[in-house]
C-alpha cells in the first residue's frame, strides 16, 4: 500500500465476497457451485462437439446455437478462478489487474450471449417467414459474417471499460459486492471522479435493453407470421420450434432485470439476495442452455442418446 495523504491509502487489493455470514459453510456450498460449473462446461462442450463432428447439425440454426456455448463457456471460464477461491480456499483477495481482466471477459461474454439471443430470434423470424429461402438467406459464409461482426461489435462496445476502470484511483475502501469483478462495482471503489464509467455503463446497459427490445419485435413478427397459418395444429408445430429459444432469453435476461430491480427499489434487502442473484446470473444460463437444447432439440438429443447407448452397448 502507497499513502498519497494522511486520509487516502492507495488499494493494491480488492476483497471479494462471498455469501455474508454463512462463511462456516462456504465450503459446503462449493459442492453444489463446482457441479453447476462441471455440467455447464461439460454441456456447453457437448454442443460444441456434436455440432461440428456431425454434418445434420450444419444448419444456421446450429451454427448460432455453437456460438451461445462459445458465450457460455466464457461466461463460466471468467468466473470460475474467483468462485473457487472464495468458496474453496477463502481466498477473497484479487489484485486490481486482475480484477479489472476478469470484469472486461465477464460483460464481453455477456454481451455477446445478448447478441447471440438477437441473432436466433431473426433466424426463427426468417426459418418461420419464409422457410423455402432459409438456407439460402442464411448461408454458410453469412453467418460467419454475422457472427464475426456481432464479435467485433462486442468487444470494442466492453474495450473501454478496462481502460476508464485503470485511470481511476482506488482509496480506502476495497470490499466488492460480488463473488467476481462487475464494473459498475469496481468504479464504486472509486475516490477519484468516476463520471465517465457511469455514463459509459449507462450506454452499455442501454445496448443489452436494446437487444431485448429487438428480440421482443422479432417474436411479434413471428407471431404475425403464426397467426396467417389455418391449422392450429401447425401453429403450435412452428411455434414449438421457438420454445428454445424462448428459454433461453428467459433464463439469460430474468436475472439480469430482477438484480437491476434489487438494487433500484430494494437497495436494504438482505446482501445475501443480491449475492444470490448476481451468482445465479452467471452459473444458470451456461447450466440451463445445453439441457434446454438438448432436450427440445430432437436431432441433439438423439445423437447424444446414440452415443450413450454405443458405450453401453
Amino acid at each position: 500500500m502507497f499513502i498519497f495523504n494522511t486520509s487516502e491509502i492507495e488499494i493494491s487489493t480488492f476483497l471479494l465476497i462471498g455469501f455474508p455470514g454463512l462463511e462456516s459453510f462456504h465450503i459446503w456450498i462449493a459442492i453444489p457451485i463446482c457441479l453447476m460449473y462441471l455440467v455447464a462446461i461439460l454441456g456447453n462442450c457437448i454442443i460444441l462437439f456434436f455440432i461440428k463432428m456431425e454434418p445434420s447439425l450444419h444448419e444456421p440454426m446450429y451454427y448460432f446455437l455453437s456460438m451461445l456455448a462459445i458465450s457460455d463457456l466464457g461466461l463460466s471460464l471468467s468466473s470460475l478462478p474467483t468462485m473457487l477461491r472464495i468458496f474453496l480456499f477463502n481466498a477473497p483477495g484479487i489484485s486490481p489487474d486482475a480484477c479489472i481482466a476478469q470484469e472486461f471477459f465477464i460483460h464481453g461474454f455477456s454481451a455477446m450471449e445478448s447478441s447471440v439471443l438477437l441473432i436466433m430470434s431473426f433466424d426463427r423470424f426468417i426459418a418461420i417467414y419464409n422457410p423455402l429461402r432459409y438456407t439460402t438467406i442464411l448461408t454458410s459464409t453469412r453467418v460467419t459474417k454475422i457472427g464475426f461482426a456481432f464479435s467485433l461489435k462486442n468487444v470494442l462496445l466492453i474495450l473501454p471499460f478496462p481502460f476508464t476502470l485503470k485511470h481511476l484511483r482506488y482509496c480506502n475502501k476495497n470490499l466488492l459486492s460480488h463473488s467476481y469483478c462487475l464494473h459498475q462495482d469496481v468504479m464504486k471503489l472509486a475516490c477519484s471522479d468516476n463520471k465517465i464509467n457511469v455514463i459509459y455503463g449507462l450506454f452499455v446497459a442501454f445496448t443489452g435493453i436494446i437487444d431485448l427490445m429487438f428480440i421482443f419485435m422479432s417474436y411479434l413478427l413471428i407471431l404475425k407470421t403464426v397467426l396467417t397459418i389455418a391449422s392450429q395444429q401447425e401453429r403450435l408445430k412452428v411455434l414449438n420450434t421457438c420454445v428454445s429459444h424462448i428459454c433461453a432469453v428467459l433464463i439469460f435476461y430474468v436475472p439480469i432485470l430482477s438484480l437491476a430491480v434489487i438494487y433500484r427499489f430494494a437497495k436494504h434487502s438482505s446482501p445475501i439476495i443480491r449475492i444470490l442473484m448476481a451468482d445465479i446470473f452467471l452459473l444458470v444460463p451456461p447450466l440451463m442452455n445445453p439441457i434446454v437444447y438438448c432436450v427440445k432439440s430432437q436431432q441433439i438429443r438423439n445423437l447424444v442418446l446414440g452415443k450413450l447407448c454405443q458405450k453401453q452397448s
